[in-house]
């Protein structure tokens, strides 16, 4: 049951990030889809994170396929996801967006990234399930 778990949970991520790259492709601001979505950005930044996000899809779908066989693989993601965590967290805490328009809410930032936190949590539990009981 906790491969089955984790084999969904990171097929949901690779279609959260397909969407990722699809809103930053088009340069919808969609909140959680696009982190900072009330920040000014220029379409090139849009879409270089549009094709970082087409990638981390595609290592999580391969890793969704077989979370066994993909085991490696499902811990450089765990890893990666953890920096990317770290990354979220200077940035909000490091950032004076109200320098870039007073109006923005970062308090909407935190919660997207303690979304993210749980979701890496989450599959950090079931990957360590699957460690544990030698599947």
């Amino acid at each position: 049951m906790n491969k089955k778990i984790l084999s969904y949970s990171l097929f949901a991520g690779a279609l959260y990030f397909f969407a990722v790259a699809a809103v930053h492709m088009l340069g919808i601001k969609v909140p959680m889809l696009f982190i900072y979505f009330n920040v000014p950005s220029y379409a090139y930044q849009d879409r270089i994170i549009s094709f970082l996000s087409f990638g981390w899809a595609i290592f999580l779908f391969t890793a969704a396929r077989d979370v066994v066989q993909n085991r490696a693989l499902v811990k450089a993601l765990l890893i990666s996801g953890g920096g990317a965590l770290i990354g979220l967290i200077i940035i909000n805490s490091r950032t004076d967006f109200h320098a870039l328009d007073p109006a923005i809410n970062v308090t909407v930032f935190g919660v997207e990234t303690a979304v993210l936190a749980f979701y890496v949590l989450w599959l950090t539990i079931f990957f360590n399930r699957i460690q544990s009981s030698g599947e």
